[in-house]
């Protein structure tokens, strides 16, 4: 993305829940308003709420329902199965006539009951107090469409709600509206597709509510609410044109705190992994993530609501595994993956977010690969990992301030050694700029024989690592910089071809003595005691990926500490 920025989102979430608050709060508002003006007989007070939901939605709305009961003394309505239902047709000409909404609603209660209000304050005062509201087991159908004349002005929603009943009450207060056990469909159309998202059993409290001239404006609210509470128990939902799904077990909101939770979410893919690897064109690593929980804290729901902007100070992920999968049977380096990078990735997210500080702790990483030349799968695993990030986010707004993005991470790579990498992104960069450097502390060689002689046909008999150390820089093109691997005792076994039929591996002896002998340092300071250092300047593949990018540069830096020739060099590579 260029430093300019761009449009993030092509719908607005926070401006449907507008629309969906605004149109409940009409339907309450009418609702009072007809039984305070008209208390003697249900079918008037019918009759008069049903052409006021009409007059008010210019016939796009009607409203039926099975039963009221009328309570003047305790100020109590309540609707059975209340059912609010738009009108396509209408529909379909208000969109000829360019005044029709993106957004349009169905929606169905088993149960409507307001409580608590003030006949009184609202016949003398034109005030209307409400104690509470509570709208049970319902279903709302949302669809929406991006409409080419809503697009070219951007509507004023929350004035106008007020100027549709300030000929009624001059202000309007509701101590707590709950919807209790909603079943909810969000449907949107745009480009000729339609993608469905849906929502069960969820639960939500608003409190504090006012209407009047001046609350539109008024910077300690939130649409009119002051706080908010959510409740989103068991969720699924199918990537739209991704193989990919995302679950989760539950998410809670609550505004009055600034936090919200979720509890168990995964990205997993919904396709077995072969049909994966056959169809991938695009030379992607297949994806698992599951985190036992997501907490925000410190969000500013403000944000959310008036610039579609997800942002929290705090973000912890806590437990979990993150795995990364190729098949090369299939997938092939074939794809230019320069902008590839992760600070790329996330710049070009379709959805505004910033993150001060994002906390990582124990977190399982995995990179697992079969390889289509020893048909064997190797992985490399950094276990339990911690540490944080600091100003994630794609907003260039913010990065104008500081347009870097930092990691510091520590893990145990191969469940053995201890890893620390630090990284830092550039966000802003037109060619990727980015650094990192790290530490890794004593291990035994022969725990990547996980990944080398799956991939490599190739095993380390002994060797011990005492400290390695980096500190390189990259961009789209290049990565450079130094590498120290301080070792001892390194042994190379080259191996014969895997015996398919009897799975079995066979050592090449003669030829793993020899290059033991006479190719590689068996130390670090050798046996003349010469210290070698990798002086890296790593010209970058453009079919790599990032990280394939990473490891080649450090690879380069091993190869030169250990005394490889560039004719060993290309050697190693052909067994790839």
């Amino acid at each position: 993305m260029s430093k300019h920025g761009k449009a993030k989102n092509s719908y607005s979430i926070p401006r449907v829940w507008k629309w969906v608050g605004g149109i409940v709060l009409m339907l309450l508002i009418l609702l009072i308003a007809a039984t305070v003006g008209i208390r003697a007989w249900k079918p008037s007070i019918k009759t008069k709420l049903t052409e006021a939901i009409q007059q008010s939605s210019n016939g796009l709305y009607g409203l039926t329902y099975d039963d009221m009961e009328l309570h003047i003394l305790t100020g109590t309505v309540r609707l059975k199965n209340a059912v609010l239902t738009s009108d396509s047709v209408r529909y379909q000409r208000a969109i000829e006539s360019e005044t029709a909404p993106d957004n349009r609603f169905d929606i169905k209660l088993e149960e409507l009951e307001i409580r608590g209000v003030s006949i009184w304050s609202a016949l003398i005062r034109k005030r209307l107090l409400v104690n509470d509201v509570l709208l049970r087991g319902g279903t709302l159908r949302i669809r929406s469409a991006s409409l080419a004349h809503n697009k070219a002005a951007e509507r004023q929603d929350a004035t106008a709600l007020y100027d549709r009943v300030k000929a009624i009450f001059r202000a309007i207060e509701v101590g707590k509206i709950s919807l209790e056990e909603f079943d909810i469909a969000y449907v949107k159309s745009e480009g000729g597709t339609t993608n469905e998202l849906y929502v069960d059993s969820a639960q939500f409290r608003l409190y504090d509510i006012l209407l009047d001239e001046n609350s539109a404006q008024d910077t300690t609210r939130l649409y009119y609410f002051k706080h908010m509470d959510m409740d989103i128990p068991r969720f699924a939902y199918d990537i739209p044109n991704s193989p990919y799904k995302i679950t989760f077990d539950r998410l809670t909101v609550n505004s009055r705190e600034n936090n919200s939770l979720l509890i168990n979410v995964a990205l997993s893919p919904r396709i077995p992994k072969v049909d994966y690897f056959r169809n991938d064109k695009e030379n992607k690593a297949l994806i698992y993530l599951q985190f036992d929980s997501i907490r925000l804290e410190e969000m500013c729901f403000r944000e959310v609501f008036q610039r579609q902007r997800i942002a929290a100070v705090y973000a912890h992920l806590t437990g979990g595994s993150a795995s990364f999968h190729k098949d090369k049977r299939f997938q092939k380096d074939n794809v230019n993956k320069l902008g590839d990078a992760p600070h790329q990735k996330i710049m070009a997210v379709n959805q505004l977010f910033g993150f001060d500080t994002v906390f990582v702790k124990k977190v399982d990483i995995s990179y697992q690969e079969l390889s289509g030349r020893y048909l064997r799968e190797g992985a490399i695993t950094f276990q339990n990992a911690v540490g944080h990030l600091t100003n994630v986010t794609n907003d260039t707004l913010s990065l104008k301030k500081d347009e870097f993005m930092r990691a510091d991470l520590k893990a145990s790579l191969m469940g053995t050694g201890a890893l620390h990498a630090v990284f830092s992104f550039d966000m802003l960069s037109d060619v990727g700029s980015h650094t990192y450097k790290g530490t890794l502390g004593p291990m035994q060689l022969p725990a990547f024989n996980r990944i080398l002689t799956p991939l490599l046909n190739i095993s380390f008999a002994s060797g011990n690592i005492h400290r390695i150390r980096f500190d390189m820089l990259g961009n789209d093109y290049r990565n450079w910089g130094t590498f120290h691997f301080d070792y001892d005792q390194l042994k190379v076994e080259l191996l014969h071809p895997p015996d398919q039929d009897r799975n079995k591996r066979g050592k090449r002896g003669v030829l793993s003595f020899l290059v033991n002998q006479f190719l590689v340092n068996d130390s670090n300071p050798d046996a003349n005691e010469v210290y070698h250092i990798g002086e890296v300047d790593y010209k970058r593949v453009p079919e790599y990926s990032h990280f394939k990018t990473l490891w080649k540069s450090l690879q380069e830096g091993i190869q030169q500490t250990v005394g490889l020739s560039e004719s060993n060099k290309l050697k190693l590579q052909e067994r790839e």
